[in-house]
């Protein structure tokens, strides 16, 4: 029989194509055998592990959208479906438990309510099927039609009160002219304040895809269009008084928050140069980073890391890893951080969480 140090072994060997997709990850699970769950601790405390930005697809929303030109979108099949394979990655890397954040959303290119309440219908009831499933290991969180503010309101009020979700996973971007800083989308922020709701914020891949200054090599829409967008939801939200107005939301930004975070000086000293563009706002920038905005870690660096800390302040980040997708951020990247002390990385790795959405402090239980 192989032993964890065997599996662990097998997979540094073979990492880029197990972390490609869930075919590569289920076939090396073939070989190997499930691995032994990793317990992380810090000190001689077990801590728990919680990662904010988790990645799913529910295969009954295929029923839904058949026969519609979004078929082709929803799938019933591959490294999103939520199976042993995922507590198996979990297991290895010694997450305890995943909030279910992110849902892909293309949903917000529908343009019949109807159609979109039943996409959305379809996603948080599987959503909450597999919480079921795997009790102590997600916690729910809602998709949105965010096209339709007031059915996004409604969804969202649904997943939390009579679905148990802690909160919802909205894209940062989507194609079309709306922004969620428009006064229409009041009806939704206000939801969100009044219900208490923690919302993950994720690029919705609409940055860049199609300008061919985003071509050729690097993967560029994504390498630097994902952080982009949720630079631009960031800034929107800041500039047009919407945190200001809804001083009560909660928003974490996946991918380190985009890139705001780490040119707050450049913000700062454009309002200072030309107040007239920054009339929305009531506060400096950096208060709505240390009161209201959050991000993830997702900066792979020690550097980026600390810049993160320096700038954010180390209540405002969470741990996140973009599961299924195979990016380099287990919770070693936190572990290691020297200029961390131990109560810092067990705050960010799940302490964080755990007190903005008065979880359990339990590794065993969500």
């Amino acid at each position: 029989m192989r032993t964890r140090r065997d599996f662990v072994k097998t997979l540094a060997a073979g990492t880029a194509a197990a972390y490609v997709g869930g075919r590569a990850w289920s076939d090396l699970l073939a070989q190997t055998g499930a691995p032994k769950r990793r317990e992380v601790s810090i000190g001689r405390k077990r801590i728990k592990v919680i990662d904010s930005h988790h990645h799913l697809n529910i295969a009954d929303v295929a029923r839904v959208v058949k026969g519609t030109p979004f078929e082709r979108q929803a799938t019933t099949t591959g490294d999103g479906i939520i199976g042993p394979e995922r507590i198996a990655w979990m297991d290895r890397d010694g997450i305890d438990v995943a909030l279910l954040t992110q849902q892909g959303a293309f949903w917000y290119g529908v343009q019949d309510r109807g159609l979109a309440r039943e996409i959305v219908k379809a996603q948080n009831e599987g959503t909450a099927a597999v919480v079921a499933r795997y009790p102590d290991r997600f916690i729910g969180m809602a998709s949105m039609p965010l096209q339709f503010p007031d059915l996004a309101a409604e969804a969202l009020e649904d997943g939390i009160k009579r679905l148990g979700f802690k909160g919802g996973g909205i894209s940062a971007g989507w194609a079309g002219a709306k922004n969620v800083t428009d006064p229409e989308y009041d009806v939704f922020w206000s939801k969100v304040q009044e219900l208490g709701a923690f919302m993950f914020m994720h690029p919705g891949g609409t940055n860049g895809n199609g300008d061919p200054h985003f071509g050729g090599k690097g993967a560029l829409p994504n390498t630097i269009g994902n952080p982009l967008e949720t630079t631009i939801f960031f800034s929107r939200l800041i500039y047009e008084g919407t945190l200001d107005k809804f001083p009560g939301l909660k928003i974490c930004g996946a991918h380190g928050g985009g890139y705001l975070p780490s040119y707050l000086g450049r913000t700062d000293a454009q309002c200072r140069r030309q107040d007239d563009v920054c009339t929305g706002k009531k506060r400096p920038v950096e208060d709505y980073f240390h009161t209201q905005l959050m991000a993830d870690i997702m900066v792979f660096r020690d550097e980026g890391l600390r810049h993160l800390v320096a700038e954010l302040g180390v209540p405002q980040l969470v741990y996140g890893t973009d599961i299924p997708f195979g990016w380099p951020v287990t919770p070693d990247f936190i572990l290691n951080a020297k200029f961390l002390n131990d109560g810092q990385k067990e705050a960010i790795l799940g302490g964080n969480l755990i007190k903005l959405l008065k979880l359990s402090a339990s590794p065993t239980t969500a």
